[in-house]
């Protein structure tokens, strides 16, 4: 369980912003509005959120301006709420800095359960040391891996992209992050050879990409680990 929150809503739509009101009021969350690049930005900066709730399309600018802005002073979650469903304007948000994408319409109880996620991943207790999902556990420090109890051999490039994906269960990691954190910068556009390690990650794991356990591919964007 995550304790209240700090929570600033950016979208100039005042419906969307009454209705997630309520339902993370009811939550027991404190929420904030803006409807503009410019009132976001200097909410962000007077309030101290602990998370915030971004849109694109505001009518004085790109929400990712805000998150640029923000991203200068602060580390705050921020999960996009958006009508845009492109590829290119998702991978822009979440290369700027934002957590998590959420396109619009979308169902209140999964993004409710995305912003826990991004909370607990804020003010929860250390990560462990062995993470544990279903039949799969993880040693991070033993770099040892195991599928129902029997010993899984990775190589150190797939022990490390497992261990990337896991330590961020639920969350959205683009292929460009992935890329630059493991293989370093030069390698940012290396999209095949990730899609590769991916598929013999998933091999080893027994994992199948058409009805995963573990890994979901985002198809352009990059992947997401099972929610612990």
């Amino acid at each position: 369980m995550t304790g209240p929150a700090r929570i600033l809503i950016v979208d100039d739509e005042p419906p969307i912003r009454r209705f997630l009101r309520v339902a993370l009021e009811a939550e027991g969350h404190r929420v904030t509005e803006a409807a503009s690049v410019r009132e976001g930005t200097d909410r962000a900066a007077l309030d101290a959120p602990t998370l915030v709730i971004l849109d694109l399309g505001l009518p004085d600018g790109d929400g990712i301006e805000v998150l640029r802005t923000v991203r200068g002073w602060s580390q705050v979650p921020v999960i996009v709420l958006s009508v845009r469903s492109d590829e290119a304007g998702k991978v822009a948000a979440l290369d700027a800095g934002a957590q998590d994408y959420v396109t619009k319409p979308f169902a209140t109880s999964e993004f409710l359960a995305r912003i826990r996620a991004l909370l607990r991943d804020r003010s929860g207790p250390a990560a462990p040391s062995v993470i544990s999902v279903a039949e799969l556990e993880i040693d991070l420090a033993a770099r040892r891996v195991s599928v129902a109890g029997t010993e899984v051999k990775l190589t150190r490039r797939e022990f490390d992209l497992l261990r990337l994906l896991a330590s961020q269960p639920g969350r959205l990691v683009t292929q460009a992050m992935i890329l630059r954190t493991i293989w370093g910068p030069a390698h940012e556009e290396d999209s095949q050879y990730l899609r590769v390690y991916i598929r013999q990650l998933r091999a080893k794991l027994g994992d199948d990409a058409a009805d995963p356990r573990w890994i979901f591919t985002e198809p352009g964007i990059g992947y997401r680990f099972r929610d612990r």
